[in-house]
């Protein structure tokens, strides 16, 4: 008999497979999973067990024994300590081989498919660099020292961050400069559990075509004494910056904006470019993290959806609008549903900028709008959590010719996809997109067929 492994206890194993959260997977001699944090497969290692469970346990690489063929040397010098990225020691090639397996498995254990048509990872052309967007905490050092970074992983502890290789490296130097901002106006440094201090983080975005540049600090507190001269030198410094804006976030807990954004210096939104169109995007305003692969992303639902110029398309959950705008171009008519009011005014103003007029925009919940519309098409790209089952049952009372799902979470993707299969749809293919690359998140495309059945 095998004796049962111990917290605490140093043990060698063999890394297999990487799991859907990003650690690696390996077994224990007493037959139970093991998840490894910062393992490659294919790595031989020496794994302290950290916790233990009935079912699985978990641990973390004391030291490398023989390191597999896909272990690379990681761009960021503090990966290690870093929770943002959880694969930049695994090649990409093998990154992408993992996600396709993450969908295929939820597809498989969690949707119930047998034949899974997953093709191969859309890759993105620049792995590092990509990111548009990044947004900070900010915290002090046990020295008392203002630190930006990223929360190490599973905690609120940052470590501090001189540049980043995954975002954009036009937001290198201004991030550099937000920090010394910060440092030379003396601005209070928000602390979680007394609930005291202003800046709590900040937000940080580039336009990947146009290059402009958009600053936030989110706060605790109304005002920021000096925002404007401190704003007037940032834009001094940095001519694509177009604006800087203070948000306001007095709650308690890990949301990281509050409901009101204020532009003290300049505009607050910029403009940036998909699929030959010119979207205003503001400091709260979702927008997909790779500006490129959002456009590949984009092609990919107007290919799926197939729109003639006699068809009605549903875009629910649109956001402002990058995919409803391209869907425009062939469909007779798109209505897009979102429920950010603010997401919604946007939608329209990006209508109207690109002289797009077979738009419209409804504000409100798309279990409580969808009921009310018909379509040969629907589009879907909801929050990670998934459809609500009110839009899955609706879907089916309306039964759209075709039902394009773009999804971020694999698990609820084969949740909704089964419920739409079982209604009647039929599965044609799933095509993933690397969206977030140097992590384990996956974007997919699915493509659902009306059967014979309605």
């Amino acid at each position: 008999m095998t004796a049962a492994a111990l917290q605490g206890e140093l043990v060698t194993v063999e890394i297999t497979a990487l799991a859907a959260g990003g650690d690696g997977i390996a077994r224990l001699p007493d037959g139970r999973v093991l998840f490894v944090g910062d393992a490659v497969p294919g790595d031989r290692a020496e794994v302290r067990l950290v916790h233990l469970k009935k079912d699985c346990a978990f641990g973390q690489v004391r030291r490398v024994l023989e390191a597999s063929p896909e272990r690379v040397t990681p761009a960021c010098p503090v990966a290690d300590r870093c929770g943002s990225c959880q694969w930049q020691a695994v090649a990409y090639p093998a990154q992408l081989t993992a996600k396709r397996s993450q969908v295929q498995d939820a597809l498989v254990h969690l949707g119930g498919f047998e034949d899974v048509p997953v093709e191969p990872v859309i890759a993105q052309v620049r792995p590092l660099g990509y990111r548009n967007k990044s947004t900070f905490p900010v915290g002090c050092n046990r020295r008392g020292e203002v630190v930006i970074g990223y929360y190490r992983k599973d905690s609120h502890q940052i470590v501090p961050l001189a540049a980043c290789p995954v975002q954009d490296e036009r937001l290198d130097p201004l991030l550099a400069a937000v920090g010394d901002c910060i440092r030379t106006y003396g601005w209070s440094i928000y602390a979680e559990k007394p609930h005291r201090g202003l800046i709590r983080h900040v937000s940080l975005r580039v336009g990947e075509r146009t290059g402009q540049m958009l600053l936030t600090f989110v706060i605790n507190g109304e005002q920021l004494p000096g925002i404007e001269a401190a704003a007037a030198h940032l834009q001094e410094a940095f001519p694509a910056l177009m604006g800087v804006c203070v948000n306001t976030n007095r709650r308690r807990g890990n949301t990281i904006f509050g409901p009101e954004t204020r532009c003290v210096a300049g505009q607050g939104f910029i403009e940036d470019e998909l699929e030959g169109f010119r979207f205003r995007i503001e400091s709260t305003t979702f927008f997909q993290i790779c500006t490129s692969q959002a456009e590949r992303l984009a092609r990919l639902v107007v290919e799926a959806a197939a729109a003639t110029a006699q068809m009605r398309v549903i875009d629910a959950y649109c956001g402002i609008g990058t995919l409803s705008l391209p869907l425009a171009r062939s469909a007779h008519q798109v209505i897009g549903i979102e429920s950010h009011p603010r997401s919604v005014e946007q939608a329209r103003i990006n209508a109207r900028a690109n002289n797009v007029t077979n738009c419209q925009f409804q504000l409100g919940a798309v279990e409580q709008c969808l009921p009310g519309l018909a379509a040969d098409i629907l589009v879907l790209d909801p929050p990670r959590k998934g459809c609500d089952p009110a839009v899955i049952e609706t879907i089916l009372r309306l039964a759209p010719l075709r039902v394009v799902y773009v999804s971020c979470n694999p698990a609820t993707l084969a949740r909704d996809l089964r419920l739409l299969v079982q209604g009647g749809y039929q599965l044609q293919r799933v095509q993933p997109v690397d969206m977030f690359a140097q992590t384990h998140h996956i974007e997919s495309v699915a493509t659902l067929l009306r059967g014979a059945s309605f």
